[in-house]
């Protein structure tokens, strides 16, 4: 059995109903406007837009740019990481070459060098020593880090690879003071050293 459904013309009084309100709301519409500003304001504001686009966006670019590139040397600096210099040069034809040996020079940054410590007994850089020292002779270093820094420097003298600053150091490194205790700060040793 089928049962047939038959329609008035033009869908019932809802479609006509949305069909009145579409047109109402289309009649009622103002006209659009592409800005808040107008007239000579809206002149005066592009060629600011326009200054900024030109001027400052690239500065700020070439800024960002280069603080970018110089980061692995930051990095390899702050590690005391031997090949510091090699990295710095590094960086510097990242700039030349658009950025390409970026890359390779933050990798390079933070990895060991572990055949530069086979052949010569330290991964850190000679700077590593100096400002290490250079604590100690200031009472503020502790004592493992006095204890590595002379197992460091033995190291290198077994290999007959430690140069004459570090060898006078390490000979000093034996008349400094005892160095404080870990736990105690940095004033209360120094009070403690001079009674």
């Amino acid at each position: 059995m089928t049962v047939k459904v038959s329609r008035d013309g033009d869908g019932g009084p809802l479609r006509a109903l949305g069909r009145a309100s579409a047109v109402a709301t289309a009649l009622a519409a103002g006209s659009a406007h592409g800005s808040f500003l107008s007239g000579e304001a809206l002149d005066t504001a592009a060629d600011i837009m326009s200054w900024v686009v030109i001027v400052i966006v690239p500065i700020i670019g070439i800024a960002v740019f280069w603080i970018v590139h110089v980061m692995p040397e930051k990095i390899a600096h702050r590690r005391h990481h031997p090949q510091t210099q090699a990295i710095q040069v590094l960086c510097l034809l990242s700039l030349v070459f658009g950025g390409l040996l970026w890359p390779l020079a933050w990798l390079w940054a933070y990895t060991r060098p572990v055949a530069y410590r086979l052949a010569y007994g330290t991964d850190k850089h000679d700077e590593y020593f100096t400002e290490l020292a250079e604590k100690a002779r200031r009472g503020e270093a502790l004592e493992h880090e006095l204890d590595t820094l002379r197992h460091e420097l033995d190291s290198m003298h077994a290999r007959g690879t430690l140069p004459a600053n570090l060898a006078q150091l390490r000979e000093e490194l034996d008349s400094l003071p005892p160095p404080r205790p870990a736990d105690v700060p940095v004033a209360v040793a120094t009070a403690a050293r001079a009674d």
